[in-house]
């Protein structure tokens, strides 16, 4: 299923400057294919938390290893949407024990797994053949569809 060529393939070095740019170009992305502002907002937002913990996490803070983000449109599929890889060369570590910290220690920080889990419809994380790590994302739009609508109508 992802054989197939990403419709965008950026590799970036592991410098937080470049996470804004990564976010612009997610959020004009999706808005392209359709999501909503507060859903391409969401999206984006998950791919600065992966891409952060990357750097933060995988690469210690070194600024200067690669990331590939790769996306695959899924306009012309039954559940248009898309889907997003993040690939590093960092350590690896085991997939199953990639979780957020405890929600109820509150403190700054560490809620990136929980947000990326929260906003997309699939997060998988799998270790790479040969060294580093990959998250698999994918968002339909169909899962949008609602997304700006309250939840309960008082008429």
């Amino acid at each position: 299923m992802t054989s197939e060529r990403p419709s965008v393939e950026i590799k970036l070095v592991s410098d937080p400057m470049f996470l804004a740019g990564a976010r612009e170009l997610i959020l004009g992305l999706t808005h392209r294919l359709g999501f909503k502002q507060d859903a391409s907002g969401q999206i984006a937002l998950a791919v600065d938390e992966a891409l952060a913990n990357v750097i933060n996490h995988g690469y210690e803070r070194q600024c200067d290893q690669p990331i590939w983000i790769k996306i695959w449109t899924t306009a012309d599929e039954d559940e248009p949407g898309l889907r997003i890889h993040i690939e590093d060369e960092a350590k690896q570590i085991d997939p199953d024990s990639i979780c957020g910290r405890d929600l109820d220690d509150v403190k700054p920080g560490g809620l990136g797994v929980h947000i990326i889990r929260q906003v997309m419809d699939t997060v998988v994380y799998e270790k790479k053949e040969s060294c580093g790590m990959r998250l698999k994302m994918s968002k339909r739009l169909a899962s949008d569809t609602n997304a700006d609508q309250p939840e309960h109508s008082h008429g």
